[in-house]
């Protein structure tokens, strides 16, 4: 028995056999007893209570052929029913071992009639000594948990999801409002999924945070797919109310499939980690081909405020022609890489050709800014306009720099990256900057707005005019 703040109690399977009234009312009678700490203590009102539920307690052997459905379905009925004022009460611990679970919605069953709760823990053991096999007997439309508008402020810790049956998914999550609020630390997902998490609905399923997770296995769909159509959509831009995803220090190592993918919502950050994506394809798919990508983003339209993604120091490897790091058609927004690298394999044979940046930018953008970055590939804009000639000023302008067979963006204004952009126009057009040995990248002179719906298989940042300068009074 624990103490979290007022006092944790933990409940038996037999308690909980004997039904719900009467394991509310042993675990109240024990969190009195812990409270009464003199009588100063006593006249205190009681501090909320926390209940420890563990699996083992209610039958769960996790010897990984033992069906523990029924004890996961039982823990989370008894966590449901101790939702007090809107705020659940329990922690469900899981211990070391390999649970099966064949039902689906065992692990979380978010429906009504439950009312809204805020607040459901999930505990492990450590990440892979806690482990939960995932095997319905069909894997479309099965998914572990699902939570239709009931539960926000839920969290996940220390423990491996698993699929078994390829195609199953592993957390389907609709929204009108309640759905938000997810974290998962230290967590691994390994198996063939169709999703790793589903988004959909009409509002929220916002505010969602992966910290030092493991994103393994492989996806039919997207780990994270934001913007599925289902019930409560008017619109499709409805779904635009999603936002808000932070991704810190992971290691996201899969064989194929789309780590991220929103069709709709937005504003995501990734910061640090290692992104590699080891396999392809087994087939070509009509929507992807054979390609699987980091970051796609398939809908040019969106409300402006979820337009946004930052990638901050992580490293990547592109290890075959179908990794895409980014492949990006919003019409508006902001793209940032900030401190990113690419090239850890750009001495293979194929990595001159490889396109991993991919982006189509209409009159009003998006603004694409990489900082301090290093990329691979072959990385031709088409369809860009050039600026008249003379000393015309730009205006956030990252200049994108050869190095060493690879490009180097930084971000300079002014004459200095004018200089740059000359220098870069003149080895395009066999001048001196011939001399810079760059077999493979052609980077534009100064550029404007892309054509509408020009496609950039891969590019360095976009150069953006600023207003011309003043012209100068002539000397006296």
């Amino acid at each position: 028995m624990t103490e979290r703040g007022g006092s944790a109690s933990r409940v038996s399977r037999r308690q909980l056999l004997r039904g719900g009234a009467s394991a509310l009312a042993t675990t109240a009678l024990s969190s009195t007893a812990l409270s009464t700490r003199g009588a100063f203590a006593a006249a205190r009102p009681p501090a909320p209570t926390e209940t420890v539920v563990n699996v083992a307690d209610l039958g769960a052997v996790g010897d990984g052929h033992t069906d523990d459905s029924a004890a996961f379905e039982i823990a989370y009925a008894f966590a449901a029913a101790r939702v007090s004022d809107g705020v659940g009460r329990v922690v469900i611990e899981i211990p070391a071992g390999e649970f099966l679970i064949t039902r689906p919605h065992a692990l979380l069953n978010g429906v009504a009639p439950p009312r809204p709760a805020s607040g459901l823990r999930f505990s492990g053991a450590g990440r892979r000594m806690t482990s939960l096999v995932f095997r319905p007997a069909t894997g479309p439309d099965s998914c572990l948990c699902r939570n239709e508008d009931v539960w926000s402020n839920l969290s996940f810790e220390r423990m491996q999801f698993r699929s078994d049956t390829p195609g199953a998914s592993f957390f389907d999550s609709y929204s009108t409002g309640q759905a938000q609020d997810y974290r998962f630390f230290e967590c691994e997902w390994m198996g063939e999924w169709e999703y790793g998490l589903v988004l959909s609905g009409t509002d929220t399923n916002s505010e969602m945070r992966w910290e030092a997770c493991r994103v393994g296995g492989r996806y039919r769909k997207a780990f994270l797919y934001s913007g599925r159509t289902r019930q409560g959509q008017q619109a499709p831009n409805d779904q635009d109310q999603f936002l808000n995803y932070w991704f810190t220090d992971m290691k996201v190592e899969y064989e194929w499939g789309n780590f991220l993918e929103f069709p709709y919502g937005g504003s995501i950050a990734c910061r640090g980690g290692s992104y590699i994506i080891t396999g392809r394809r087994p087939e070509s798919t009509p929507e992807y081909g054979t390609t699987s990508t980091f970051f796609r983003f398939p809908v040019g339209r969106h409300h402006d405020s979820v337009q946004r993604f930052h990638a901050q120091d992580i490293r990547f490897e592109v290890r075959n022609p179908d990794a895409v790091v980014i492949d990006c058609v919003w019409n508006s927004g902001t793209v940032h890489f900030s401190d990113c690298d690419d090239t850890g394999l750009a001495f293979k044979d194929f990595s001159a050709d490889v396109r991993p940046h991919r982006y189509t930018v209409g009159p009003r953008g998006p603004l694409i800014r990489y900082d301090s970055c290093q990329l691979v590939g072959h990385h031709v804009p088409a369809g860009l306009q050039r600026l008249p000639a003379g000393p015309r000023p730009l205006r956030h302008v990252p200049a994108a720099q050869p190095h060493g067979g690879r490009l180097r963006g930084r971000r300079r204004q002014g004459p200095a990256c004018l200089r740059a952009v000359r220098q870069l126009h003149r080895r395009r057009h066999g001048g001196r900057g011939a001399r810079l040995g760059l077999a493979r990248h052609t980077a534009p002179a100064a550029v404007s707005h892309a054509a509408p719906g020009a496609r950039h298989d891969a590019r360095v940042p976009r150069l953006v005019p600023g207003p011309s300068p003043a012209p100068a009074p002539e000397p006296q």
